[in-house]
């Protein structure tokens, strides 16, 4: 297992994401990402679970579920085509790596399965960025809810947005992001 620069700790924020290999798209259809939501809820636990007992809940209704003794705290999260962010506070000694664990490989079984096949889906070791002032977590709270802007102006980072109303609006309609 890689090395991280600043080793996980209880009580603290990681920015944590990862993407598909190659680039490739993760999140093909509303079934994949809404699949995607309902683990990461399922994959917050000590408990382990299997989705497919849950047979065709909708994702409200699952994460109405009880879970017993969580692994993190999730402050916020957005899925994007290939890729996803979370943030993450670690509430159990290795938590975020479990927890990682966990919702990568469920969602990846899910994946493999759904589109016929085999093998990683997303590059590992999952990437992670310490949150240990409150400048960055502000700031890391905003690129991640701010991230599917991208779909709807491609070339925001750079600061190009032709209407800011319409963005404003399409970022608080995305469903799979915390933002709303």
């Amino acid at each position: 297992m890689a090395m991280r620069r600043v080793p996980f700790q209880v009580d603290e924020w990681f920015h944590c994401y990862n993407r598909g290999i190659e680039k490739r798209i993760v999140f093909e259809s509303e079934d994949d990402s809404e699949r995607f939501l309902q683990l990461l809820y399922l994959s917050n636990s000590t408990t382990p679970f299997h989705r497919s007992n849950l047979s065709q809940r909708a994702t409200d209704e699952i994460i109405s579920l009880p879970r017993k003794d969580t692994l993190v705290s999730v402050g916020a999260y957005c899925l994007m085509p290939n890729h996803f962010h979370l943030l993450l506070k670690e509430i159990t000694e290795g938590g975020i790596v479990r927890f990682m664990q966990k919702l990568g490989t469920a969602y990846t079984m899910y994946f493999n399965t759904k589109y016929d096949r085999i093998g990683n889906l997303f590059v590992k070791p999952f990437r992670s960025r310490h949150v240990g002032e409150d400048r960055y977590f502000q700031h890391v709270v905003y690129y991640i809810h701010c991230n599917p802007a991208e779909v709807f102006e491609p070339v925001w980072k750079r600061g190009v947005v032709k209407n800011m109303d319409r963005v404003e609006k399409q970022l608080r309609a995305y469903r799979y992001s915390s933002f709303a």
